[in-house]
């Protein structure tokens, strides 16, 4: 089985496979969206008990596969789009004031995704094993999508860019939001599935059924990489 006959929601079922995108240099780029320190943060757990301590025990899943597969999976991409001359991207969830007050309402509201990241402190940066190098462009959101609450659409079509692979966390949430806004502004989109990371592996499995095929194309690391142009 291979990317396009893998992942095929109740919608798809049947449907013939997709072509083989083109990939055209100047007309792809990459976009890594909210690897960010607060993600990778860890508290020890012998200074935690009860709730606390089984939050982070059903959390573990979620940092060995951050740190066993995604984080290699977007450091291979970034190393064959940077020695491609491609152009690179970053994404960031940061709130412009101290006080978080321009943040969207998505994330203000009370539980897990309501954050406060000021732009400047270290929770909000791009986590240094895959740092933005030279000019590569780090744009700052306060909403889910990468491009709502950005210039990131102009920005792209001022590139010239077409294709956009996308990669990074939360795969149900910024990335999937990304994503759609994407596809909805026609620009063809790929996942790199093993880039990417969810809460939990089913939320992650569910979502990339819900949007492949129809907003993106579900791909590995290593099938992505074989289309990009020499």
């Amino acid at each position: 089985m291979t990317w396009k006959t893998a992942r095929r929601s109740f919608y798809y079922d049947g449907a013939p496979e997709p072509e083989d995108p083109l990939l055209v240099a100047g007309k792809v780029a990459l976009l890594v969206i909210d690897v960010q320190n607060v993600y990778l943060e860890r508290s020890d757990p012998t200074t935690l008990s009860g709730d606390d301590l089984a939050r982070y025990h059903a959390w573990a899943p979620f940092h060995e596969r951050m740190h066993g597969t995604v984080i290699p999976a977007i450091r291979k991409l970034l190393a064959a789009f940077r020695s491609r001359g491609l152009d690179v991207l970053y994404a960031r969830i940061a709130a412009l004031r101290q006080d978080g007050r321009d943040r969207s309402l998505s994330q203000k509201k009370p539980g897990w995704n309501n954050l406060l990241l000021p732009k400047d402190e270290l929770a909000s940066q791009i986590v240094p094993a895959i740092a933005p190098e030279g000019d590569e462009i780090v744009v700052t959101k306060t909403t889910d999508s990468a491009l709502t609450g950005t210039n990131l659409r102009l920005v792209l079509a001022n590139l010239g860019i077409t294709h956009v692979v996308c990669c990074g966390i939360f795969t149900d949430q910024c990335v999937a939001s990304t994503v759609r806004s994407l596809a909805d502004e026609s620009f063809d989109v790929i996942v790199a599935e093993d880039a990417c990371a969810a809460g939990t592996m089913d939320l992650h499995d569910r979502e990339l059924e819900i949007m492949n095929m129809i907003y993106c194309s579900v791909m590995s690391t290593d099938e992505a990489i074989a289309y990009l142009p020499a």
